[in-house]
C-alpha cells in the first residue's frame, strides 16, 4: 500500500463506481433509498457473475478467477 492519499490507493473503486453510475444510474428517474440500494446490490452480482470484461478474455470476474485457481491447482 502507497502512503496516506495517493490517487493509485482508491483508482479501482473510482473506475468501479464511473462504471456503476453510467450503466444504471444516469438518465434514471431518482429513487428511494431502499430501491437504489436493491438496485446497487443487483448491479453489483451482475457486475461480478455475469458481466463478461475483454480484461478478462471475455470471463466474468467470479468465472476468471475459478478458472485461473483451477488452473494453478493442477
Amino acid at each position: 500500500m502507497s502512503r496516506k492519499a495517493t490517487c493509485a490507493d482508491n483508482a479501482v473503486m473510482e473506475s468501479f463506481f464511473g462504471i456503476l453510475k453510467q450503466e444504471i444510474y444516469y438518465g434514471e428517474e431518482l429513487l428511494s433509498y431502499h430501491e437504489l440500494k436493491q438496485k446497487i446490490e443487483q448491479y453489483i452480482d451482475y457486475y461480478n457473475n455475469d458481466r463478461s470484461k475483454v480484461k478478462l478474455a471475455g470471463l466474468s470476474p467470479v468465472q476468471y478467477r475459478t478458472q485461473t485457481s483451477q488452473t494453478v491447482a493442477l
